[in-house]
C-alpha cells in the first residue's frame, strides 16, 4: 500500500458515497474506510504501489461473489483488521463498479432478504387468506429486488439488461418451500428473460449443475428455434448454493 494523495482520497470518498457507503469511519494505515446506513458491510479503499486501486470488504460471502471484479490483492498481510479479503483494480471506473457490486451483494447475502421480510411483515396480520396474500406479496417483491441486485439487473442466461422485462424465477416454488428462509434465499432463484421464465416455470427447460440449460423433449425443433433454444445456453456465475435447489426443479418440475 502507498500513501493516498489528497486528490485521490477525494475520488475514493466520492466513489464510496456514490455507491451507497455514506459514512466514513476511521481507517487504518493507508486505508480509508466506509460503512453504509443501508447494508451491513464495511469497505476499505486505498492505492497500491503499482498505481492501481484496492478495495477490501468485511464479509467473506460478499468477497467470494466479487471474484470476477478484480485481482486478488497481492499483499494480504497489509489488509486492515476486520477485512475478509481485498481486490485490486487498474483504475477508478473499475473501482466504481467493484464498490457498486459489493453494495448490491450485501443487500442480499447471506440472508438479508429474510431479515428485511421479517421486519416489514412483523406487524402485518396473516389470519385470513387475503392477509396472507399481502404478506406473500411483500416477500415476492423483496425476492425480485434481491435477484435484480444479485444478477446485476441482467438475465442470468441471455444477459438481457432491461429490468422491467426480467422475471424473478424461483427454482423451488414459493408454495413448495418449507420455510421463509428458503422462499427468500437469493440462491433459490434465477433472474430470467420473460420467455425463459415461462418455459422454466412450466418445466420445459431446467438447469444442470454445471449451468447448462436442458430442454424438454416436448419442445419440437420449430418451437425451440422460435424461443431461441436451438443453440446451447448456460446460466452464468452459478454458485454451489444454487445447486442445493436445482435437483428439486429437475426432479419435480422438468418434463423430460
Amino acid at each position: 500500500m502507498t500513501a493516498i494523495p489528497p486528490a485521490t482520497r477525494s475520488l475514493l470518498e466520492k466513489t464510496a458515497v456514490d455507491n451507497g457507503f455514506d459514512r466514513e469511519i476511521p481507517g487504518e494505515g493507508e486505508w480509508v474506510s466506509f460503512v453504509s446506513t443501508q447494508v451491513p458491510l464495511r469497505i476499505w479503499l486505498g492505492a497500491d504501489s503499482g498505481n492501481g486501486l484496492v478495495a477490501a470488504v468485511s464479509r467473506r460471502n460478499v468477497a467470494k461473489a466479487l471474484g470476477g471484479h478484480g485481482r486478488l490483492f497481492a499483499d494480504p498481510r497489509s489488509l486492515p483488521v476486520g477485512a475478509a479479503t481485498a481486490l485490486s483494480v487498474p483504475d477508478l471506473p473499475s473501482l466504481h463498479r467493484l464498490v457498486r457490486r459489493a453494495f448490491q451483494l450485501s443487500r442480499t447475502l447471506p440472508d438479508e432478504l429474510l431479515q428485511t421480510f421479517r421486519r416489514q411483515t412483523a406487524a402485518l396480520p396473516a389470519s385470513t387468506e387475503a392477509e396472507r396474500l399481502v404478506v406473500e406479496r411483500v416477500g415476492q417483491d423483496l425476492f425480485r429486488g434481491g435477484l435484480l441486485d444479485y444478477w446485476d439487473g441482467t438475465c442470468a442466461v441471455t444477459g438481457l439488461a432491461v429490468p422491467e422485462l426480467l422475471r424473478a424465477s424461483h427454482i423451488k416454488p414459493w408454495a413448495a418451500c418449507a420455510t421463509d428462509a428458503e422462499r427468500l434465499d437469493v440462491f433459490n432463484g434465477l433472474l430470467l428473460a420473460p420467455h425463459l421464465d415461462a418455459v422454466f416455470d412450466r418445466g420445459l427447460i431446467t438447469v444442470e449443475d454445471d449451468g447448462s440449460v436442458a430442454i424438454s423433449s416436448l419442445l419440437d425443433p420449430g418451437a425451440r428455434r422460435v424461443l431461441g433454444l436451438d443453440a446451447p445456453l448456460r446460466v452464468r456465475s452459478l454458485e454451489e448454493a444454487h445447486r442445493a435447489y436445482l435437483p428439486w426443479h429437475r426432479e419435480r418440475v422438468f418434463l423430460r
